[in-house]
């Protein structure tokens, strides 16, 4: 399923994960992610948890595409660990059930990959912070229907919109929508003079190929 048309502000959005630097952007020196690309751009948006008024607004739009899109819900699910607050927070503003899951089940205890109360059947969406390629997204969502729950959506803070992410959700059969996304905080960054219209130009040929792109 292509990505949800979606109620937020999506520059509004950008602007504040700008503001506290979630997001970096740095052509001439770029970051190296975990998967060994190298990249423009870096996302953490674990930093808005620092900022109490750009949390509140972020977390008010998320409920806001929430109770828009999905008001069916009955459960919250968030992503460990970037995931894990995001939908806490979202849970308590919409009075819903909430859990969260791990990358994989502890070795000790009861062994639980899903932490929370749960009942098969349950309609439930996925908070996630940012979507890349969507593998760890759409892992949590083959955990959650694996248990007999009932995935009906992902909703995420930031989206990297790489066509091979959306080639991943429309096959596993997700609907998913995110508050902001590379082409809108591009457009921003270069409107607010943070890049210049030649790092756009680079800013956009990576997104369109990340994988093999090796820096200027």
């Amino acid at each position: 399923m292509a990505e949800k048309i979606i109620t937020t502000n999506q520059r509004a959005v950008a602007e504040r994960l700008l503001q506290v630097q979630a997001i970096r952007l740095s052509v001439k020196q770029p970051f190296t992610w975990s998967s060994g690309w190298k990249s423009p751009i870096y996302c953490d948006n674990r930093r808005v948890l620092g900022f109490p008024y750009i949390r509140d607004f972020i977390k008010s739009e998320l409920c806001n595409v929430l109770f828009a899109q999905y008001p069916e819900a009955g459960l919250l699910a968030g992503v460990a660990t970037a995931g894990i607050a995001w939908g806490a927070m979202a849970a308590d503003q919409l009075k819903l059930p909430y859990v969260y899951v791990r990358s994989k089940p502890k070795e000790h205890g009861l062994g639980q990959q899903i932490e929370g109360y749960y009942e098969k059947g349950q309609p439930v969406v996925v908070i996630e912070d940012l979507i890349s390629t969507g593998k760890s997204s759409l892992q949590v969502v083959d955990i959650l229907r694996s248990e007999g729950l009932e995935v009906i959506g992902l909703v995420s803070i930031f989206n990297y919109g790489f066509p091979v992410a959306q080639e991943a959700f429309e096959k596993a059969g997700v609907a998913y929508t995110s508050l902001s996304n590379y082409p809108t905080l591009i457009s921003l960054a270069l409107e607010k003079g943070l890049v210049t219209p030649a790092e756009e130009s680079i800013l956009l040929q990576w997104s369109a190929s990340p994988a093999e792109w090796q820096g200027v």
